[in-house]
């Protein structure tokens, strides 16, 4: 049996801690429905989320009543009308992606992966105030042509035509925030020129997951 969107809703937040990528209450993630959105609710810790913890938004941001859905509702919405493609939004505050994220860095082309997401980097948003518009409005920006984007002292944020695709893009963001936060320490390192890029964005239109 298909699990229905708010199983798939648990169960991908349920990975995302597993993943090391969320800790507590910080994090969230959405899933496109025909008529509006399935969003995890806020300030409730993974552990005590249940299939029925998830909030329905309609598309003008009314949730349904009595739930109150994650501060961040705002960027899921805008994120998923910009966005007719994707099908679902995961953000975190994981380790590594929140650490070059708090240094206001884009993630260059220092390894070919960077593909994963989308582009020839990984981009950075300007610092906005949490749960608001702004923040919603630099995250599309952000996001525009990507799969993925870091949100300045906050966090990132990954998504993809179902939940599955979006955690694992998160995944592998975070693994090369660390890796490029390890090369750091060591200075500014070798970046792949927009030529290599090119070549790599072909190559990936057939590998896997990320060329789908």
């Amino acid at each position: 049996m298909t699990p229905t969107p708010a199983q798939q809703l648990l169960e991908a937040v349920q990975c995302m801690a597993q993943a090391g990528l969320n800790k507590g209450t910080s994090g969230n993630a959405s899933v496109r429905l025909d008529d509006g959105f399935l969003i995890t609710p806020s300030g409730v810790p993974v552990e005590k989320l249940t299939v029925g913890s998830m909030v329905y938004m309609d598309w003008t941001g009314t949730a349904e009543a009595g739930k109150k859905p994650s501060s961040e509702w705002r960027f899921h919405r805008d994120v998923l009308q910009a966005r007719p493609e994707v099908g679902a939004v995961v953000h975190c505050h994981s380790m590594f992606a929140t650490t070059i994220a708090c240094m206001g860095r884009n993630v260059p082309p220092f390894h070919y992966m960077i593909a994963t997401a989308g582009g020839d980097d990984i981009r950075c948003a300007p610092y906005a105030l949490f749960g608001t518009q702004a923040l919603s409005d630099v995250a599309v920006a952000a996001l525009q042509d990507r799969k993925a984007c870091l949100l300045a002292h906050h966090g990132m944020i990954a998504v993809g035509q179902q939940l599955s695709q979006a955690l694992a893009i998160a995944i592998e963001v975070e693994n090369l925030c660390e890796q490029y936060w390890r090369l750091l320490q060591c200075g500014e390192p070798t970046l792949l020129t927009p030529e290599q890029m090119r070549d790599v964005h072909a190559q990936f239109k057939g590998y896997g997951q990320w060329g789908k």
